[in-house]
């Protein structure tokens, strides 16, 4: 595998049509690994089915390249910032009919955010979400999350350190591809620590069938559920529109997607993947900065390889065995890889903050933050009739707007986005 992906890398080719059928296959299975880990755990930490996760994860892409004009090489998967709300709403009585509608507003939240890209500008948009609104709530993501890793990881300690030790090796000095794994490469450590002390049971295996479909559900729309899930949709857009412009930049040589194909078909591309999951019973879907690192690596940015990649994960869903392989998988080896990947969520809205140059000594930032972090760490819920909104949905709502009635003379983007200096 290294040899090749070492030949591959160094073609530094920028069409797949350039390449052999073999090596485009294989940058293609390379997409699927990338991916892979990242949208096996959120249908084992939220309850939903492996195998619906890996069939929406494709057909949402191979839906995303149809709906762009095949012009955006991105793979979509399984979003983190959807975890804690839809374990909420399975674990409470909903189960994942009532997720699922959840899921499917969400699609269509964001298609409205593409209408109103088109509409104002994606310019306008980013600026209703800046950093001091995105830090804090991806923050949440990650903490929100920490008992769910450590009680997990309880289960077997030994077990869950040495998930968490290869996953970490693997993140801090793994070279080229391998480092893009991380997940991957602590599960498979962990799971071979867990078949020396007997953690794992093989007779779902056994049992199971080589073909088959997904285990699909139907959805059902219940207003609490909604209230939960689709607000933190505000998380996943502001994702969307990072990856687009990283990929952007990955690809260079002029193709400025937030332009061509458009930063609104892009979205209504994500949304309508994230609409049909919910149809199905997948979570909701999210471009993947790993495969932007795969791009980065092979050179290879002919979106073809991620529609080969869509297809793998596609078959891989239809073989029921494998989906009772991942069910194996014992909550200490989750728990050891969670301790590190929610950490890293949190880590990630630290970093928002940072390198936006965020001013935290301003009031003003300085109450936003902090009202953002303990109403989604704290619990807080807001009865509005029969909707209710909770934890991380409700800060995020609230930090939105605090963001644009909070006055802040300093900055234009405040003035724009209030409408002093702007027609917005």
């Amino acid at each position: 595998m290294n040899k090749n992906y070492q030949r591959v890398n160094t073609m530094a080719v920028k069409d797949s049509s350039e390449l052999p059928r073999s090596q485009e296959l294989f940058i293609g299975f390379q997409h699927t690994l990338a991916m892979f880990g990242a949208t096996i755990l959120v249908p084992i930490l939220t309850g939903l089915h492996v195998s619906v996760a890996l069939f929406t994860s494709g057909l949402g892409t191979l839906v995303f390249h149809y709906l762009t004009g095949k012009k955006v090489p991105a793979y979509l998967g399984s979003s983190f910032a959807f975890i804690a709300p839809i374990s909420i709403v399975i674990s409470n009585g909903g189960g994942i009919p009532a997720a699922q509608g959840g899921i499917m507003v969400t699609g269509l939240l964001y298609a409205l955010v593409a209408w109103l890209i088109y509409y104002l500008g994606p310019e306008k948009i980013k600026r209703i979400f800046p950093p001091i609104v995105t830090g804090p709530v991806i923050m949440i993501i990650g903490l929100y999350l920490a008992d769910v890793a450590i009680n997990q990881a309880s289960e077997h300690v030994w077990v869950a350190m040495i998930a968490l030790i290869g996953a970490t090796i693997s993140a801090v000095f793994g070279k080229g591809f391998f480092r893009l794994i991380p997940v991957i490469t602590g599960l498979v450590v962990g799971y071979i620590a867990a078949l020396f002390v007997g953690l794992v049971d093989f007779s779902p295996v056994m049992e199971a069938g080589w073909l088959g479909l997904p285990e699909f559900t139907r959805p059902a729309f219940e207003l609490n559920a909604i209230t939960i899930i689709a607000p933190v949709a505000v998380v996943s857009i502001i994702e969307h529109v990072g990856d687009v412009l990283a990929i952007s930049e990955t690809v260079g040589k002029g193709r400025e997607l937030v332009t061509d194909p458009g930063l609104n078909k892009t979205m209504v591309g994500d949304g309508i993947a994230t609409f049909l999951a919910g149809i199905f019973g997948g979570p909701p879907n999210t471009t993947y900065g790993e495969n932007i690192g795969v791009l980065a690596l092979t050179k290879v940015f002919d979106s073809k390889v991620m529609r080969i990649g869509a297809v793998f994960a596609i078959i891989l869903s239809l073989v029921p065995k494998f989906g009772q392989l991942i069910q194996t998988i014992p909550n200490a080896v989750i728990g050891g890889i969670s301790i590190l990947l929610f950490g890293m969520i949190a880590a990630v809205g630290i970093r928002t903050l940072v390198e936006s140059e965020t001013d935290l000594k301003r009031s003003r930032n300085l109450v936003i933050a902090s009202v953002i972090l303990v109403l989604g760490l704290g619990g807080a819920v807001l009865e509005i009739g029969e909707m209710e909104f909770s934890g991380m949905a409700l800060a995020a709502v609230v930090g939105i707007i605090l963001n644009l009635i909070l006055p802040d003379p300093g900055s234009k983007m405040t003035d724009d986005v209030r409408g002093e200096k702007s027609n917005f």
